[in-house]
């Protein structure tokens, strides 16, 4: 029930429409009820004919009062006509009911697509780790697709055979109470028949639902991972592993057709028991002069009408189970509450932010991350910070910008506390370029621009380039700056992604630049053209660089040096290497037998 509900907060506002294109179906309904009973009257008119006695009542009475004699033309052209009214008056009903329950699904479709992709974007990055890459795809496609159809097509096939199954058990009792006999007798075992169906069909479905994600996850994996998997020549292992997953697909597929077709033959022979054994019993009746001709040959039409529904409502509550598998992940997935939680104030950061840590300490998980921290950065101060793998540099960059929350202690701008703006707020005020770089397969340009796609003219885009010491190389491309990078930036080589990475982060025109291990890539020639570049052109920016290699930080005002989260050493070069400690080894070891000499480095890339 809880997935209905939760269902139900898309599809109200499609309530009105949705109405609408049951009052059209219930009008395509009752023209569908009219015909066999008009076929009767005409029957039962025919035989029972008498100029000197014309009946009545009920449709007899309408056919009698129609001109022309049984058998002349003039009758035949005006029942025509009454035919042709109710077929025109029918299709046109269930052409607007098609076209309005359609599109209230596929807008129903669209804004659930929509609520997926906003909810991945607002969650933090720990909560959507919780998810791999197949299960978001299963749920952001083929979920949306499968749940509108609960509320669009099964609940209108749901109302349509409950609907004709009521006018059809109406016209039947008026007819004779006695051709209920075979619908009530088999009513009981549809229902039990049903009931173990539908328990089989969920697990089925969940089962199925859970293959698509293991393929989703098994493509997308191989796709980012396209090179590895060649340079190791382990194509035909991952082809396995792809045949094996498809191949439960196909298995649990298999078994979902069986089990079909096994309850469609069960429900096909109940209709055919229940045609036959109406006629049976129209045709007692009818011998023992309790019924006319004509309402025999309605009666066993409205028989097979009312079974055949019977049957749609099985199917419906069949489909229904994929629909409520589909709608439970949808529904777990949108109420997912994120580990950020954003503010709603209308704080704005400081265009020249003074940030500071304040005994910061952060846990992930179980793991204790970072400890204690302590650290003043007025605007235009240039902060180093490194350490060994683990040590913590990128946790505590990502926490200046709330991609984590810090579990003890405070981040401030401007002595407020970061959870007092918003979130977009305090994202606005980093240019951030991370160890992993991502790049849109898009033109140079526009990934140059992410940023500002609207209002970037192109000698921005070029001045940006120019800082991160990009130009020459995308100069160079094929097509230069509109030239189509692949997803991740496949063609290009890691430092000329860097880079580009690097101006788009300028670009921004945050007032804070981060460079998480940004420069790791490049060669050390290259690396110092950067950065000084960086800061000749943002001289007053604030910079935060995360390193593993001395050349990196060696100009900043302060130097953290940090082991297992905690800042063991603080202070300029200058200053750490006279104190002999952890940085004074790291740099004694770069710099022995000439390691950081660039004078042979990165000519190629001029």
């Amino acid at each position: 029930m809880h997935v209905f509900r939760f269902g139900l907060k898309y599809w109200k506002k499609y309530i009105p429409l949705s109405l609408l294109s049951k009052l059209f179906s219930l009008i395509a309904i009752l023209c569908d009820i009219a015909i066999p009973l008009l076929d009767a009257a005409i029957i039962d008119y025919i035989l029972a004919y008498d100029p000197a006695n014309p009946p009545t009542g009920g449709l007899s009475a309408f056919v009698a009062r129609l001109p022309g004699d049984p058998g002349s033309w003039q009758l035949f052209g005006g029942l025509a006509i009454a035919f042709c009214c109710i077929f025109v008056t029918r299709i046109v009903f269930l052409y607007l009911k098609n076209v309005t329950f359609q599109w209230c699904g596929l807008r129903m479709e669209c804004t659930l697509r929509e609520q997926t992709y906003a909810k991945l974007l607002e969650l933090d990055g720990e909560t959507i780790a919780r998810y791999n890459m197949g299960e978001l795809l299963t749920t952001m496609n083929r979920d949306t697709i499968i749940f509108k159809e609960m509320y669009s097509r099964i609940f209108m096939n749901l109302f349509d055979s409950l609907v004709m199954i009521g006018v059809s058990v109406t016209v039947l009792a008026s007819m004779n109470v006695y051709l209920l006999i075979i619908p009530l007798a088999i009513a009981p075992v549809f229902v039990v028949t049903l009931v173990f169906y539908l328990s089989k069909s969920r697990k089925l479905f969940r089962a199925i639902r859970d293959g698509y994600s293991a393929i989703n996850l098994d493509v997308q994996e191989n796709i980012d991972a396209v090179r590895i998997v060649r340079s190791f020549s382990a194509e035909g292992k991952e082809m396995e592993k792809f045949d094996g997953c498809n191949d439960r697909v196909y298995d649990l597929s298999v078994k979902e057709v069986r089990l079909t077709a096994k309850y469609n033959s069960l429900f096909m022979g109940f209709q055919q028991v229940g045609y036959v054994g109406t006629v049976i019993i129209s045709v007692l009746l009818v011998l023992s002069g309790n019924l006319l001709i004509g309402s025999l040959t309605a009666a066993a039409t409205y028989v097979t009408k009312i079974i055949s529904h019977i049957t749609q409502i099985s199917r419906s509550c069949f489909m229904m189970q994929n629909q409520l598998v589909s709608g439970g992940r949808l529904k777990k997935f949108l109420t997912e509450e994120s580990a950020i939680p954003d503010c709603p104030s209308a704080f704005t950061a400081s265009p020249a932010p003074h940030i500071r840590l304040e005994n910061v300490s952060l846990t992930l998980g179980e793991k204790s991350v970072l400890k204690h921290i302590d650290l003043d950065v007025p605007y235009g101060k240039k902060v180093g910070i490194m350490g060994g793998t683990g040590s913590g540099k990128s946790a505590l960059l990502k926490c200046l910008s709330r991609i984590f929350d810090v579990t003890d202690g405070a981040v401030t701008i401007d002595g407020k506390p970061l959870a007092d703006y918003p979130l977009e707020a305090v994202r606005a005020e980093y240019g951030y370029v991370f160890q992993d770089v991502f790049l849109f397969s898009n033109t140079v340009d526009a990934n140059i621009a992410f940023a500002r796609p609207e209002d970037c003219s192109e000698e921005e885009v070029f001045e940006a380039a120019r800082i991160a010491q990009a130009d020459r190389f995308i100069e160079k491309l094929e097509d230069g700056y509109s030239t189509i990078v692949g997803e991740r930036g496949i063609g290009l080589s890691g430092g000329q992604k860097q880079r580009i990475s690097i101006a788009r982060a300028v670009i921004k025109g945050a007032p804070v630049l981060i460079l998480d291990d940004a420069s790791s890539a490049l060669d050390m020639a290259t690396e110092k053209r950067v950065l000084a570049s960086l800061k000749q052109e943002c001289p007053e920016k604030t910079l935060f660089i995360a390193a593993h290699r001395v050349s990196s930080v060696m100009d900043c005002d302060e130097i953290l040096y940090l082991r297992d989260g905690e800042i063991i050493e603080r202070g300029t070069a200058e200053e750490l290497i006279r104190l002999g400690g952890a940085f004074a080894a790291v740099w004694n070891l770069q710099t022995s037998d000439n390691q950081l000499d660039d004078s042979s480095y990165g000519k190629g890339e001029l």
